[in-house]
């Protein structure tokens, strides 16, 4: 498939999900791109995997990036021997913008491009909801629709979802988890006449083009470490639920930038670090917890790593996925006394962990921690190699989980006046069943009605 038509589709049609037939060794580059600004780090990327001009990757970069309060887009802080990589200075407060206001305003280049219109299912378990939402709200010919998982997310994520008037959002709550709405959101994109007939498309993490733009920051924030340390790469710690964000990480790595290590960082929904300790994919039950976007048991993008791991090959990563679906359980082999990845390693953080280390944090630095980075923290202070440079991946505004962050730390000290803004402001949602037969009939009526 082309670049374009990756985008456009989303999901694959048998299914699965879609990667670039080649990953480009850039190492000869990293001397010349240490230089660039991020604007111009992201158009060199951008550029690289797909078939949009240098000069074209580099509108779409400003148009997207313009609504950004951090000049740089996002923002490297000291704390204690860390540094904190800010992903959250978009529109709406979380890491999802910077790749979703990229992808509204590609989908919106491409619509105008090819003609017709698109209809966007996204599933959602806080943050990628509000970012799709502000990333194509209003836009001609694009219509949006939002599942989220009823009473599972924190109430400024839900508000900067729900409170959002323009006629081209349709927000549902789903009686369920996050994974039910992700299951029933890829269970649409199967059914090809379908997705056909209402020219559906994918924000979520299965849309490559998400990867693509996450890619950016890893190659940023390692060249602004080792500019600082004259040190030779850095190791990244990173919160993940549904695995697109270290997944961007490991792929960086492919590509030639000197990561060390990359720590994949969850709560206590592990079966991600369980399967970095052991090589057992298993699910086990959803807990719901104060970092909700990453209550998460079946990691969408955990399928595009399985491809490398099962040296490239699509045949066994459908048998693994399948032996998966059918009894929630898939192992990987490795030779005795090996890692499972030696790239990747993995930790995990319970809530009164997490509290501890927003708190301690806090105390310690003046510094606060929204629940999911804290997550991260967590691991990253329990690592060795207290010499080694690394990276915590800050994935969301404090503000944006105030509740938490009063527990943490007995004030309210979490606050933005975006959301503030929201308190009072008329919310509109549906809420329906957990079923793929409701959500259809949801679509369906909403698009005749409009």
């Amino acid at each position: 498939m082309s670049f374009k038509d990756t985008v456009m589709s989303g999901l694959a049609a048998d299914g699965g999900l879609l990667l670039p037939d080649e990953i480009p060794d850039v190492s000869d580059r990293l001397a010349d791109w240490q230089k660039l600004t991020y604007r111009e780090l992201a158009t060199e990327i951008i550029a690289l995997y797909s078939s949009i001009s240098s000069k074209d990757a580099a509108a779409l970069v400003h148009r997207s990036y313009s609504a950004f309060s951090e000049p740089e887009v996002v923002r490297m802080v000291a704390v204690g021997d860390l540094q904190i990589l800010e992903l959250f200075h978009g529109p709406t407060l979380s890491f999802k913008d910077i790749a979703l206001q990229f992808l509204g305003n590609l989908f919106e280049a491409l619509v105008e491009e090819r003609g017709g219109e698109l209809n966007i299912v996204v599933a959602t378990s806080g943050d990628t909801g509000s970012a799709a939402i502000h990333g194509v709200r209003g836009r001609e010919n694009m219509r949006i629709f939002v599942l989220h998982p009823h009473g599972r997310v924190s109430p400024s994520q839900r508000r900067q979802m729900t409170t959002v008037s323009n006629e081209n959002v349709f927000n549902v709550a789903i009686d369920g988890t996050f994974d039910d709405c992700q299951g029933i959101v890829k269970s649409i994109f199967t059914d090809l006449p379908f997705k056909t007939r209402y020219s559906l498309g994918a924000v979520n993490s299965i849309n490559w083009a998400r990867i693509l733009a996450q890619i950016v920051y890893y190659f940023f924030a390692a060249f602004r470490t080792m500019e600082s340390t004259g040190l030779e790469g850095a190791r990244f710690v990173v919160p993940t639920g549904n695995f697109g964000d270290i997944f961007a990480g490991y792929l960086a790595r492919k590509m030639g930038l000197p990561v060390t290590r990359l720590v994949l960082a969850t709560n206590e929904n592990d079966i991600l670090s369980r399967f970095f300790e052991s090589g057992t994919y298993a699910l086990g039950e959803v807990h719901t917890t104060i970092s909700p976007s990453m209550d998460i048991q079946v990691a969408s993008n955990f399928e595009r790593y399985l491809y490398y791991r099962l040296n490239g090959d699509p045949a066994a990563v459908g048998r693994a996925m399948a032996q998966f679906r059918d009894s929630g359980s898939m192992t990987v082999e490795r030779q005795a006394g090996e890692p499972v990845d030696e790239w990747i390693s993995s930790g995990s953080a319970d809530t009164q962990q997490t509290l501890e280390v927003i708190r301690s944090t806090y105390k310690d630095h003046g510094y606060l921690l929204d629940p999911h980075s804290a997550v991260g923290v967590h691991v990253a202070l329990s690592l060795e190699g207290a010499g080694e440079p690394t990276i915590c991946l800050a994935t969301a505004h404090p503000a944006k989980f105030s509740e938490s962050i009063g527990r943490a730390v007995g004030s309210k000290v979490a606050r933005h006046e975006m959301l503030d803004r929201l308190t009072d402001m008329p919310e509109q949602f549906t809420v329906l069943p957990s079923s793929l037969v409701a959500v259809r009939g949801w679509i369906e009526e909403s698009l005749s009605a409009g």
